[in-house]
């Protein structure tokens, strides 16, 4: 007998619809330990079975073979096949191949975008021969919005989403491929080298953004200047006040005000108060959440979307993929927030909030598949990393509906032997939503007693501090993502992958992020040659175009002629200078390794410890350039990540300092010596053992890699190559 099948994107939401669909428990099938495990139940009489994907089973694949550009001939074949990394999908690939054979109905369920639009589509065309099934659409995967989604289920797919999916795949793919492939053949024609360097639609673009703010912070030139400041004795308190000149140019001229005001009293001259309303916070959408959550708590935007997709998995929060900020009155404000006041953390805000109207505070920003994030009103055990996001969402949300907070300021001028200063006060009046955001809206709160015109204070000190003016910040991981959407360079779905892809090129390194050498250069040489491969506006336009298809307003097939055009005018503008580019490459990437496999000084010799990578097994250590001379100085390395001098030491075993920047985790610092007594808490004896041995074999491996000449090399390979055409001096 048939069954519907219901296709999900996930394993954990397989399990979350096929308990909230089931008339009773729902029973899992498959395998022991196995991935390929499905859910099966009955409702109404009638039998389901619910199979997960595990994000997309079908990836874009070159069809011919060849290094040429651009490469436009692609087709959708399985992930498995086209990535070894891809390999875990297989399982839940076979398993809905299976499963298809005897479905009678197909309903989707997949995340309401467009990515899982495309996902579900593909498994419809490619593994049961459909090209349409009834559609769920939720927000959040409570039991409540899932068993309406299913009653209420859509009779098609969106094809527009789909369409715009779709198109989004080519362009990324077509973009990602040819340009690439270009970079690394330009380094191959010219010098004979292989090394891959890439680039993208988005990538190119963004990196463009940062890397031309890193030349604003380099060219900054800083010019000293001088404030004077005072002490003023105002009741029981100092304050600091400063002179309204604000900042002076020539010492000479401060030190003479100084001069003047020394030794005399501070008298008021005016007192000026404000009342400034602020409104309460916007919802959250997709950027302005992991913004948040790297500028409260550290974690990068790609771990703040994981933490945040697993709280929508756990039916905690609503999807977290969303241009929205707009709550929209169907999600039932009242039912959440007395459901948030079971949570003892939000009682007391939820019971005041209960008491009056609901109308939440919104932004301009609109989505038409999904509203702003919001909680949904459960709750279940957490991490610690998953709480803390929880908790932010929730008094966001909770902020929203609370009134405006009124903050009261007051700027008091003080004449002091005819020089003006003055020093700021500041009280909270009415605390509104601040009260209800909690810590994420703390305010300095600087209370003066009662102040008057004529009143006279003790000046207790007064002096000049030299300063320097500081060039432009640097972007955080928070603040790019809000320039990239500002400025239309990816999809709120994108972004965090696009910058952690720039991380994992060696492109961009630190918190604060500061764009590498081999970053800048690849940047500057593109600009130079073939602007158009970094053009913010060009990939800004295609972002509208791909918008455009989801709204209806254009078709695909348009948008991909125009895109192919595009690309074909500047691979072909790339081709003329191809030789050109690919030598201005090949001295960026050298002077790139060159610089960052110095790490430092060695402590016997005082040569230089260099990076050194072993060609066949890929493992790296450290050597010194002192051989020569009979130093044997040798040190492990992490096998993954960027790895950066900073130029500083290890106060216990005196090694340099390096800091490692890997893929999706945060950047760590650590001395060379692995057994340095710094490591203690990282290493129990067995390993201790092993990384002394590990310690040993680099060191043995640092002389195999020196020639008699005191030349170094970074293989073997390398090594038996210069000894056939070098012949040692006696």
């Amino acid at each position: 007998m048939g069954y519907t099948l219901i296709l999900c994107e996930k394993p954990t939401a397989s399990k979350a619809v096929a308990e909230a669909l089931a008339d009773g428990k729902p029973t899992k099938k498959g395998e022991e330990n196995s991935r390929a495990t499905w859910y099966e139940f009955s409702r109404d009489g009638q039998r389901f079975v619910v199979a997960p994907a595990v994000g997309h089973l079908f990836t874009l694949k070159q069809t011919d073979k060849g290094w040429a550009y651009p490469a436009f001939n692609v087709d959708w074949i399985p992930s498995y096949k086209a990535n070894k990394f891809a390999a875990f999908s297989e399982p839940y690939f076979r398993n809905i191949e299976n499963l298809a054979k005897d479905a009678k109905d197909v309903i989707v369920a997949t995340d309401y975008d467009d990515e899982g639009e495309v996902i579900a589509f593909n498994i419809l065309r490619f593994l049961l021969g459909r090209k349409d099934a009834l559609r769920m659409r939720f927000s959040t995967m409570t039991k409540e919005e899932l068993i309406g989604s299913y009653e209420h289920a859509m009779k098609h797919l969106n094809k527009n989403l789909i369409e715009s999916g779709l198109a989004r795949h080519y362009l990324d793919y077509y973009w990602g491929i040819s340009l690439s492939r270009a970079l690394t053949n330009a380094i191959k024609v010219a010098n004979k080298r292989f090394r891959i360097l890439s680039t993208g639609r988005v990538q190119g673009p963004t990196l463009h953004l940062l890397a031309k703010h890193e030349k604003k912070i380099k060219a900054f030139k800083s010019k000293p200047f001088w404030e004077i400041e005072l002490d003023v004795q105002v009741g029981k308190q100092v304050m600091k006040a400063r002179h309204a000149k604000d900042k002076f140019w020539s010492k000479d001229e401060a030190e003479s005000v100084l001069s003047k005001v020394k030794n005399k009293d501070a008298v008021i001259r005016n007192v000026k108060k404000k009342i400034m309303t602020q409104k309460p916070p916007k919802p959250y959408n997709t950027t302005s959440l992991l913004a948040d959550i790297y500028r409260y708590f550290g974690y990068s935007p790609q771990q703040g979307m994981a933490i945040a997709e697993a709280l929508y998995q756990a039916a905690l929060i609503s999807y977290p993929r969303t241009s929205s900020e707009k709550l929209p009155p169907d999600i039932n404000y009242k039912k959440i927030i007395s459901a948030l006041r079971n949570q003892k953390s939000y009682e007391k805000d939820a019971v005041s909030l209960l008491s009056g109207m609901l109308k939440p505070e919104e932004g301009a920003r609109t989505d038409a598949a999904h509203p702003a994030i919001y909680p949904t009103g459960e709750y279940k055990r957490m991490g610690d990393k998953q709480q803390k996001v929880y908790d932010l969402v929730v008094r966001r949300f909770l902020a929203c509906f609370g009134a405006p907070a009124k903050r009261e300021s007051q700027r008091i001028e003080l004449d002091v032997a005819g020089e003006i200063f003055f020093f700021h006060g500041t009280k909270t009046i009415e605390a509104g939503w601040t009260a209800l955001y909690g810590k994420y809206a703390q305010r300095e709160e600087i209370l003066l007693p009662k102040i008057s015109a004529a009143d006279r204070f003790d000046v207790k000190k007064s002096e000049a501090l030299s300063k320097e003016t500081q060039p432009p910040p640097r972007f955080s991981q928070g603040s790019v993502l809000k320039e990239m959407e500002q400025k239309s360079l990816g999809t709120k779905s994108t972004r965090s992958q696009i910058l952690q892809i720039l991380y994992n090129r060696g492109y961009i390194i630190g918190k604060s992020i500061e764009v590498t050498e081999l970053g800048s250069q690849l940047v500057d040489i593109l600009e130079k040659n073939v602007p158009d491969v970094v053009s913010e506006r060009l990939t800004s336009h295609f972002e509208e175009l791909t918008d455009s298809i989801e709204t209806g307003k254009v078709d695909r097939e348009t948008v991909m002629a125009e895109a192919r055009d595009q690309l074909v005018k500047t691979c072909d503008e790339f081709r003329k200078k191809e030789k050109k580019i690919g030598e201005e490459l090949t001295k960026a990437v050298i002077a790139t390794q060159d610089k960052q496999s110095i790490l430092g000084t060695c402590i016997k010799c005082s040569g230089t410890l260099k990076v050194h990578k072993m060609w066949r097994t890929g493992k790296r250590f450290v050597g010194c350039s002192g051989y020569k001379k009979g130093c044997r100085v040798g040190f492990p390395l992490p096998r993954e990540g960027v790895i950066m001098s900073t130029e500083k030491i290890c106060e216990e075993c005196k090694t340099p300092i390096i800091q490692v920047f890997r893929q999706a985790a945060r950047p760590f610092r650590m001395c060379l010596d692995i057994t340095c007594p710094t490591k203690k808490d990282w290493l129990d004896k067995s390993k201790l053992a092993k990384a002394k041995q590990e310690s040993r074999a680099a060191t043995k491996l640092a002389e195999q890699l020196k020639c008699d000449c005191g030349k170094s090399f970074k293989s073997k390979r390398a090594l038996t190559l210069h000894k056939k055409t070098h012949k040692t001096s006696e």
